[in-house]
């Protein structure tokens, strides 16, 4: 994956220019003019604001297929999900098909 053209792809998308990403990011516009203009490989922690920036996690930014963007909601949803214990994550199941 070419990093530098994802990068331009997300903010594209966005219909973002250079200075909006600066101002989003909280980066200097020296870093994100070198790695657009210089072709500068960002660091991973430089990757990682600028993901936050965008909105996006770096796992999101690497993965090959459509990006999943979660709600607030769904995202307390999966955090409240991790501290429940394997009998409760399947009696939530059975509750939550009974919905449908």
């Amino acid at each position: 994956m070419d990093v530098i053209e994802k990068l331009k792809q997300l903010t594209e998308e966005r219909g973002w220019s250079e200075y909006k990403l600066v101002k989003m990011c909280g980066l200097p516009s020296s870093t994100i003019s070198n790695i657009f203009h210089r072709n500068t490989i960002p660091s991973i922690p430089t990757l990682e604001i600028i993901c936050k920036g965008f909105g996006i996690t770096l796992s999101q930014f690497f993965s090959e297929g459509d990006m999943v963007s979660l709600s607030k909601e769904q995202e307390q949803m999966l955090r409240l999900w991790s501290y429940l214990s394997e009998e409760q994550q399947e009696s939530l199941c059975d509750f939550l098909r009974t919905l449908k």
